[in-house]
């Protein structure tokens, strides 16, 4: 049980930071500065996947963190 939960918690370890990473900045930051902005955003249909991706991931993380914590 305990190395399925393992699993588990790796899984959507590696899934939370993909999905993370995958997000685009919100600002411009240093790039606004050079020109090279960007002039149109990503899809919006996109964006909200892997909000959905990225909250379900952080929930089944933190779920599974605490029933390990409270069987270990």
């Amino acid at each position: 049980m305990k190395t399925f939960l393992y699993i588990i918690q790796i899984a959507s370890a590696v899934t939370l930071v993909g999905a993370i990473l995958l997000h685009t900045a919100k600002g411009e930051g240093m790039g606004g500065i050079g020109g090279a902005a960007r002039l149109f955003g990503t899809p919006k249909g996109l964006e909200e996947g892997l909000d959905k991706a990225t909250y379900g991931a952080a929930t089944v993380f933190v779920v599974v963190s605490l029933i390990l914590g409270i069987i270990s």
